[in-house]
């Protein structure tokens, strides 16, 4: 019977910086995943702030930089736009430094996990996981099931990292279904032919995507991304309905006329509150498996990395004191995340509820055009990204 400290069910960007952390503090880390390509399907733009990066420790690489980013154009329903290029308004330091990038998930997910491995990590891919029993205060026991065959390992505490829709909380009991009505349904074009010029574009209104918005991102050598999202309990169409009438009539057309579709990914992405418990006996969830995602913009790789970070070093600092992993010492991990992250997401989902609770849709409009806005500007409390 193989032992580890701790089993992490998902190679994303927070399982691997969990595994990753932990090993770093000295812990014994299995890493599984039931992929075997990472990063794969791709359900998400890719941008990441250059801060969340430096939090984690992971450099820049032209390995999985696809293009850096300079600052944020936000458009309301019918064009009207604030810029906040940050080479212009705070040029020390970003007149030579982005400010973030677009990564490649594909790239990004498996530099990540080989940190991972480079950090004493040991990875299973085409690995699924099945189920747990505990076995005693100190440890469960995991049942996988790999291409040769079914096997158990032993672990003191389990990371589910297996997102959106976790499984590794369900065996658990934890409450971690989402409403309809706070799931995202998403859509985006890789295009050429549409000019960009190294900042995100955000266009809000429900016009063109209600309940979310829509946008467009620089990719690598003239490419860029035409996507956004919708939330279906607002409206009768779906996601395709919705982009191909922006790229048709909206104010962005004649940019749009000449575009070309490269390839097409799409997902669920949550809009929702984190989850309300994140933790249990001898169990921790991080990423999308807690709902890690900022319920504004969607956006949840930097807050992927981050939680991972704090996730893996707290285990580390727990396990390494042999401290009972119940859920009154685990508890504390969730304590540690609201303070660096929760606190703030909640803030937004606060915000978010207000402004898509309003009934007149133009005042809706303005309430996320200005929020949009404000979030991305250099002044706002949040970081960006």
């Amino acid at each position: 019977m193989l032992l580890y400290d701790v089993v992490v069910i998902g190679s994303g960007p927070a399982g691997a910086t969990t595994a990753r952390f932990a090993a770093n503090a000295g812990l014994k880390v299995l890493l599984v995943d039931k992929k075997q390509e990472l990063g794969a399907p791709i359900q998400c733009s890719g941008a990441v702030s250059a801060h969340a990066l430096e939090d984690v420790q992971v450099e820049p690489d032209g390995e999985f930089v696809v293009t850096p980013i300079h600052g944020f154009i936000v458009y309301n329903e019918s064009g009207e736009a604030v810029e906040h290029d940050y080479r212009k308004v705070k040029p020390d330091p970003y007149l030579n430094t982005p400010l973030g990038y677009i990564v490649d998930r594909r790239r990004f997910d498996r530099h990540l996990t080989n940190m991972a491995q480079q950090s004493g990590v040991e990875t299973w891919l085409k690995t699924e996981a099945l189920g747990y029993e505990r076995v005693d205060d100190q440890k469960v026991e995991v049942q996988l099931r790999k291409l040769d065959g079914d096997v158990s390992v032993r672990t003191r505490v389990i990371v589910g990292a297996d997102g959106l829709q976790s499984q590794v909380g369900k065996w658990a009991g934890l409450t971690t279904h989402i409403k309809l009505s706070e799931l995202a349904s998403c859509l985006q074009y890789v295009v050429d032919r549409v000019e960009t010029h190294g900042l995100l574009e955000i266009i809000a209104g429900h016009e063109w995507a209600p309940g979310g918005y829509a946008w467009v991102f620089p990719k690598h050598e003239g490419l860029s991304e035409v996507g956004l999202g919708v939330i279906r309990t607002m409206t009768d169409l779906d996601a395709n309905a919705y982009l191909k009438k922006f790229i048709e009539k909206s104010f962005m057309a004649e940019r749009f006329q000449n575009l070309r579709v490269l390839e097409i990914q799409g997902g669920g992405v949550p809009l929702a509150s984190p989850l309300k418990t994140q933790f249990t006996d001898n169990m921790i969830l991080v990423g999308d498996a807690a709902r890690h995602v900022n319920p504004i913009t969607g956006g949840g790789i930097h807050t992927a990395l981050r939680c991972g970070a704090i996730a893996g070093t707290f285990l580390g600092e727990l396990l390494s004191n042999n401290t009972v992993p119940n859920a009154a010492a685990l508890a504390a991990y969730q304590e540690r995340w609201a303070a660096a992250l929760g606190d703030s997401m909640w803030q937004l989902y606060k915000r978010k509820r207000a402004i898509f609770s309003e009934r007149d849709i133009e005042k809706r409009n303005e309430m996320l055009y200005d929020t949009l806005a404000s979030y991305f500007s250099p002044t706002s409390e949040y970081r960006k990204i």
